[in-house]
C-alpha cells in the first residue's frame, strides 16, 4: 500500500503538544484499533490530550495536512464507529476525565467528555439529583461517547435519551476552531439548535470535549417487578394492558424463549426453567404512589396467568432484578456463539410481530436468534447467534441481518435505537433513509468537515 503523504508529518505532533499527549507505541496503536465490534484497525499514532487546547491545536494540525483522526470515547461500542480505518490518529478522550460542576439550584452538571456515566450518575445522585440516560454500559462509557451515539437505554420509556439532557456542548471543529453551543438553560431558542446537531453525530462532525447536562430530582422510591409468562403473546398482551392503565413505568424490558434459556444454564436461576418470555416493570417516584401503582400493575399482571411474578421494593431489591437482566448478554456469550447484537426499532404496536418474525427467520436461517431489550418504546436487541468459524453460518447470519433489516424498515421501523451506524450498518445505510437524506448528511458533513478529516469511511 502507497504510504500516506501525511505519514511523515506525525512526528512534528510531539513538538506541538504536551508531553506525553501523542504515541506512536504499537501496544497503544493496538489498544486503540477498534470496539466491541469484531473489525479493528490500528491507527499510526495515538492522542491522549489533556484540554480542550490540545485538541484544537491536534485538529488545526491534522487539517492543513489532511490526517484522518478518529475519536474515540471507552470503546465500548457495537458498530465499529471508532475503527480508525483509515489509520492516521485515533484522538482518546479518557484524560478529559473531570467532573467540572454540579449544581443544584440550576440543576445541570458540566462534564468533560471522558467522564464514566455511572461516575457522573453517582455523583449527582449524592446531591440528591438525577441523570437518567443508562445505557447497558454504563460503567465503562463515557459520557461523550454517550452524546456521540445518543445513548438510550432502558430508562429511556419515561425519561428520554441523551440528546433530551444535553443543554450545552464545548466543541472542536474539524478546523480546530473551538465552539460552544447552547447553554446551561433548560430553555434556549438563541438560533439553530446547533448543539443537538452534535448529539448522534458519531464524531463525524466535531469533538466534543465538554458538555452542560440536565438534571432532574432524584426520585425517591423504586419499585420492581419480574414476571415470567409461558408465551411472547402473554407478554406483550401485558404490556399493552400497562399502558391501557394509564402506568408509565420508568423501564420496561423483555426477553425471549432463547436468551432466558441461556440465562437459567448460565446463572442457575430455576425460575427461567421452562419460561417462554419475561417482563421487567420498573417503576418510581414517591413512595405511596409507587405502592399504589404497584397494586394495580400487579393485578394487571395476574389476569394473564404468569409462571412466576417477583416484586422488588426499594432500590436494593430492584437491582437485585436488575442485576439478572445485567447477565443476558454475558450469558449468551457463554453460549460460544458470537452474537450480531442489532438494536432495530419497530413502532410499539409492532412489537409482538417483530418478535414472531424472530422466530420465523431463525429457522429459515437455521441459526439461534435471541432478542431481549426496552419493550417500552420498541427498541429490541435481536442478536443472531453464530460460529464466525463456520463461512456457511456467517453467509446464512448474513442473509438473516437483510431480511431482519428489510422487514423493520417495512414497518416503518429503524435499523439502529441505540447503538449508530458505524461499520456495521453501513451496508443498509442507504435503504434506511432518502436519496435526499443521504444528499443532506453530505451537505452537513462538508459544511463541517471539508476536508473530510474526522472519522473517514464510516457511513457519510
Amino acid at each position: 500500500m502507497k504510504t500516506p503523504r501525511w505519514r511523515n508529518k506525525l512526528i512534528e505532533l510531539q513538538h506541538l503538544l504536551s508531553p506525553g499527549e501523542i504515541s506512536f507505541e504499537k501496544s497503544v496503536c493496538e489498544a486503540h484499533n477498534g470496539d466491541k465490534w469484531f473489525a479493528s484497525h490500528a491507527p499510526h499514532a495515538v492522542a491522549l490530550p489533556r484540554s480542550t487546547e490540545s485538541v484544537s491545536a491536534l485538529l488545526r494540525f491534522a487539517s492543513h495536512h489532511r490526517i484522518p483522526v478518529t475519536p474515540r470515547g471507552a470503546g465500548f461500542g457495537y458498530v465499529g464507529g471508532c475503527v480508525p480505518v483509515r489509520g492516521g490518529i485515533a484522538l482518546s478522550l479518557a484524560r478529559l476525565n473531570r467532573i467540572k460542576e454540579i449544581n443544584a439550584r440550576d440543576f445541570v452538571v458540566v462534564t468533560q467528555a471522558g467522564v464514566v456515566t455511572k461516575d457522573l450518575q453517582d455523583a449527582v445522585e449524592r446531591k440528591g439529583l438525577y441523570y437518567p440516560p443508562d445505557p447497558a454500559s454504563r460503567a465503562d462509557s463515557f459520557i461523550g461517547g454517550n452524546i456521540a451515539t445518543n445513548a438510550g437505554g432502558p430508562r429511556c420509556l419515561k425519561y428520554g435519551v441523551t440528546r433530551d439532557y444535553v443543554l450545552g456542548l464545548r466543541v472542536v471543529l474539524a478546523c480546530g476552531a473551538v465552539v460552544h453551543l447552547g447553554g446551561r438553560c433548560h430553555k434556549n431558542k438563541t438560533g439553530f439548535d446547533l448543539h443537538r446537531l452534535f448529539v448522534g453525530s458519531e464524531g463525524m462532525l466535531g469533538i466534543v470535549t465538554e458538555a452542560t447536562l440536565k438534571l432532574i430530582p432524584l426520585p425517591p422510591y423504586r419499585a420492581c417487578l419480574a414476571v415470567g409468562f409461558n408465551s411472547t403473546a402473554a407478554a406483550a398482551r401485558t404490556l399493552a394492558a400497562i399502558f391501557r392503565a394509564g402506568i408509565l413505568p420508568s423501564a420496561l424490558e423483555i426477553a425471549d424463549e432463547f436468551t432466558l434459556a441461556a440465562a437459567h444454564k448460565h446463572t442457575g436461576s430455576k425460575r427461567l426453567l421452562g419460561c417462554s418470555a419475561m417482563l421487567i416493570v420498573e417503576l418510581d417516584g414517591q413512595k405511596n404512589s409507587v405502592g399504589c401503582e404497584m397494586l394495580e400493575l400487579q393485578k394487571l399482571v395476574n389476569r394473564q396467568s404468569p409462571m412466576f411474578v417477583q416484586a422488588g421494593l426499594g432500590a436494593q431489591k430492584c437491582e437485585e432484578i436488575w442485576g439478572l437482566r445485567r447477565q443476558f448478554s454475558t450469558a449468551l456469550k457463554a453460549s460460544g456463539l458470537k452474537k450480531l447484537n442489532e438494536d432495530v426499532v419497530v413502532p410499539r404496536g409492532r412489537l409482538e410481530d417483530l418478535l414472531k418474525f424472530a422466530g420465523r427467520l431463525q429457522k429459515k436461517i437455521n441459526l439461534p436468534i435471541a432478542c431481549f431489550g426496552h419493550a417500552g418504546d420498541g427498541n429490541i436487541h435481536v442478536n443472531i447467534m453464530l460460529d464466525l468459524k463456520d463461512p456457511d453460518a456467517v453467509k446464512r447470519g448474513q442473509r438473516g441481518l437483510d431480511e431482519l433489516f428489510k422487514q423493520v424498515l417495512a414497518w416503518d421501523g429503524a435499523i439502529t435505537g441505540e447503538h449508530g451506524i458505524g461499520l456495521a450498518k453501513k451496508k443498509w445505510w442507504p435503504d434506511a433513509v432518502s436519496p435526499e437524506v443521504l444528499a443532506l448528511h453530505h451537505t452537513v458533513k462538508m459544511a463541517l468537515d471539508p476536508r473530510g478529516i474526522l472519522n473517514p469511511g464510516k457511513f457519510v
